[in-house]
């Protein structure tokens, strides 16, 4: 499988948002990764509503 086309920006600010090792973000398939950066945003959303 290929690595993903992300620059070496994004996918270094993904793998830091997500708590992953670069060479996950870069081998995971882009849908996953999309799916996980959505629940990550919901999670941060709800923690915000609540304050």
């Amino acid at each position: 499988m290929r690595p993903n086309q992300f620059s070496l920006e994004t996918a270094q600010k993904i793998a830091e948002k997500l708590k992953m090792p670069l060479e996950h973000v870069m081998h995971t398939p882009p849908h996953i990764i999309m799916a996980k950066l959505a629940q990550k945003e919901a999670e941060e959303k709800q923690e915000n509503d609540e304050t």
